[in-house]
């Protein structure tokens, strides 16, 4: 009779009824777990004869143990705050992250992406401009090399961890006909080359018909309008009869506060501005931010452990998006309706431009 084949920590997690990195995290001894699964997994290592260690030197034989993380930025605490979570789920699997970061570039993207690949990595978690036209991410499928995406909405052929921005911008909507804004925009960075704004932009103007209030204006900024308020100013003093603004992030939206105050407006007053992400620092302002908050770190640790199963032959698997919350701060009131009357009369009508729908 042939022995049987040592058992694997998928064998454990399977047995003690928890996921792999938890098991992982246990038999570790690296990271937290309640009385009894503790004692669920140690008692399934125990009755199946496996060893931690033992399995870390097999795989250390056949695998890098690395994994590669891309992301446009570490200065974006949402991209930070995702890492961390990618980081803190991997702890204790015997798995390492190599980090990237792209600024936004579709080229640097898949330069990022090769070079891990050269670098031998067992899988990969990105936020990328295009997933879709990657060349690089598609190699790296070829290879068998599992791939897990963060923040993008489902694609075909990939995986992905998400919240709905299409649903979420909707409530961002609601938010503002229920406040009695009529009239309303959407400020976007970098909107051609991020799924997200743009899927942002479609549910926001979906809602806004349903609710009955004007196509909201799209308005484009560059990288220096968003870097400088006075030049944000000038933009926004182009839309006058605009009295809420959504901004696709909380970047952005806190930008928007100091550009307010050199056109003389106070938020929320003479304008009422929602962000997108709900980063902490929001809280902290001297009008708190009113956002769509999501979790980052939630979004990092889904991820990670999307990836753990592919790579312990569990495959990858579509989940449903993570949950998103309004977060009321104070920057959201009902307009002003003298600020909106005097704007009318200061605005030239060729100033403002038409309205653009989204891409379908």
């Amino acid at each position: 009779m042939l022995p049987l084949p040592p058992a694997t920590i998928k064998d454990v997690a399977r047995l003690a009824g928890c996921g792999i990195a938890t098991a992982s995290r246990v038999l570790n001894k690296s990271g937290p777990a309640s009385t009894d699964m503790r004692e669920r997994v140690e008692r399934a290592a125990r009755d199946l004869g496996f060893s931690f260690n033992a399995a870390g030197r097999a795989l250390q034989s056949r695998k890098s143990m690395t994994i590669g993380c891309l992301v446009p930025s570490l200065a974006n605490p949402v991209f930070a705050e995702a890492v961390q979570g990618v980081q803190s789920e991997l702890l204790g699997s015997g798995y390492q992250i190599l980090i990237s970061c792209s600024n936004y570039d579709d080229a640097a993207d898949n330069a990022a992406i090769t070079t891990l690949l050269e670098n031998s990595v067992d899988g990969i978690i990105a936020t990328m401009v295009a997933p879709d036209r990657s060349a690089a991410l598609m190699q790296a499928k070829q290879r068998g090399i599992p791939v897990s995406l963060m923040f993008h909405d489902p694609l075909d052929g990939m995986v992905t961890t998400y919240v709905d921005n299409f649903v979420a911008a909707g409530e961002v909507a609601r938010r503002f006909a229920t406040s009695g804004h009529r009239r309303v925009g959407f400020l976007a960075l970098r909107f051609s080359t991020s799924d997200r704004s743009r899927n942002r932009y479609a549910g926001f103007h979906a809602q806004c018909r349903a609710r009955g209030l004007a196509d909201p204006s799209l308005i484009e900024i560059s990288e220096e309008e968003a870097r400088y308020p006075e030049r944000l100013a000038a933009t926004l003093a182009r839309y006058r009869d605009v009295t809420a603004l959504f901004a696709s992030n909380d970047f952005l939206a806190i930008a928007v506060q100091k550009a307010a105050r050199h056109l003389g407006w106070q938020v929320p007053q003479d304008l009422s501005v929602v962000g997108f992400d709900g980063i902490e620092v929001g809280r902290l302002l001297e009008t708190p931010l009113t956002t769509i908050e999501t979790s980052p770190e939630a979004m990092g640790q889904r991820a990670a452990q999307s990836l753990l199963n592919a790579l312990q032959g569990l495959g990858l698997t579509q989940q449903p998006p993570l949950p998103f919350s309004f977060r009321e701060g104070e920057t959201l009131a009902a307009p002003n309706p003298k600020r909106t009357d005097d704007d009318r009369v200061a605005a030239q009508p060729s100033s403002v431009p038409p309205a653009q729908a989204p891409k379908q």
